[in-house]
């Protein structure tokens, strides 16, 4: 099915939603309202899957896109003069040069002069024990490893600068961030021909936060000689993808719920109390309205200001209403780029955060922005050739570290 007729069949799942959620009235019978409200919760289901076929064909559309203009690239510069006519070798591109290495086996002899050349201009070695080309790998080139990152931000929101504040540092030497909360603190009336008081008493006072550099590798995972050379495969977005999901995992859960010992400080264990519900197992709509008032209305007019939860808790919040009847959750529309909303603002469904059980945290508000997220250069991959012959093996690695640096700028809700 195109992408335009997956557009199309979304309208009218929404519009059926919407019908379904405007036939339920505060006077609707019991049996009636339970019919109504499963029809909403079977169209939901089919507008998730509809969702996910629509970002899948969004994205072989944007590769396709992408494969077009990297074989412009390549094409033949025509040039001007004496010359005009006749076809001008262009120099190869470091992914070109990169992906001929791979298919020849890692062997530099079996490429051309042109790509050895730009293999050994771009080229970053990276192996412990060596520094030579013949007893090490190369790694990826720079374009492939922002595949990798790419990869990880659609697996958790927290490695997404759209969502926190991040960092980028060539070094991973502890970085330090003073910080203060001076909002107690209020100025004195001032009487005249008086001296001001200076006893000390409402010095600014300061702490640091300090963020570090964890390290977290995907270990090695080994790939045939046969697909590496088998022209039909994509193994940029092979080795993207392989990679990065096993990175993004670690990453999003440890920058969610990390507690701090060995590891970053995930938000989630970061945040501040919020709203403790009465139930050990389920929370109301009036329950999730306290938790979003306990954050100052400052960090509340944050752009990033947003909700945070996993898919199951989401499901439950979908079937919230308030005093009036009225669903606290609002559906988006993907064709004109709304997302969906909790009580007027965004949210993120993480799926490393828990559901609703006796003491857990199972959704989070507040300004995302005071969660800073350190990384120490790009994720790197690295290959090992002669270990898994005929095989190869490909590892990730990556540099980051995370905290929250005012609690009070994030809250949560914890189940009794």
């Amino acid at each position: 099915m195109s992408l335009t007729a997956l557009q199309e069949q979304r309208g009218r799942l929404v519009t059926q939603a919407r019908e379904a959620l405007e036939e339920i009235k505060t006077n609707t019978e019991e049996s009636r309202a339970a019919e109504l409200e499963q029809r909403h919760d079977t169209i939901m289901a089919e507008l998730d899957a509809i969702d996910g076929k629509i970002a899948r064909e969004e994205r072989v559309a944007k590769l396709e896109r992408e494969e077009e203009e990297c074989r412009a690239k390549s094409r033949p510069n025509m040039g001007e003069g004496e010359g005009r006519g006749q076809d001008e070798p262009a120099k190869p591109s470091y992914r070109d040069a990169f992906v001929a290495l791979a298919r020849c086996g890692f062997n530099p002899q079996e490429l051309s002069d042109e790509q050895r050349a730009v293999i050994k201009e771009g080229v970053a070695e990276f192996r412990a024990q060596s520094t030579t080309a013949g007893a090490g790998g190369y790694t990826v080139p720079t374009d492939l490893a922002a595949v990798v990152d790419k990869t990880m931000k659609a697996w958790g929101p927290m490695y997404d600068e759209a969502i926190c504040t991040v960092l980028n540092t060539s070094g991973g030497n502890p970085l330090d961030f003073p910080k203060t909360d001076d909002t107690a603190v209020a100025a004195a009336q001032h009487t005249e021909a008086t001296a001001m008081t200076d006893d000390g008493g409402v010095d600014a006072t300061f702490t640091k936060m300090t963020l570090g550099a964890f390290a977290y590798d995907t270990e090695w995972v080994q790939i045939s000689m046969e697909i590496m050379q088998d022209s039909a495969i994509d193994i940029e977005q092979f080795i993207g993808e392989l990679l990065g999901e096993r990175l993004a995992r670690r990453v999003n859960s440890e920058l969610t719920v990390g507690d701090g010992t060995g590891d970053p400080l995930g938000i989630v264990a970061a945040s501040a109390a919020g709203k403790t519900s009465a139930s050990t197992t389920a929370f109301i709509a009036d329950e999730l309205i306290d938790l979003l008032h306990s954050v100052d209305p400052a960090y509340r007019a944050s752009p990033k200001a947003r909700w945070q939860f996993n898919d199951t808790t989401l499901s439950q919040i979908r079937k919230l209403k308030d005093g009036n009847g009225q669903y606290i959750w609002s559906m988006g529309d993907i064709r004109t780029g709304e997302p969906g909303r909790l009580l007027g603002y965004n949210y993120s469904v993480n799926q490393a955060m828990v559901n609703a059980a006796t003491g857990t945290k199972p959704v989070i508000f507040g300004d995302h922005s005071k969660y800073y997220v350190r990384k120490v250069g790009a994720p790197v991959v690295g290959v090992r050739r002669e270990y898994y012959w005929p095989n190869i093996g490909l590892a990730g690695i990556v540099r980051l570290d995370g905290d929250l640096i005012q609690t009070s700028a994030v809250k949560h809700l914890i189940m009794a």
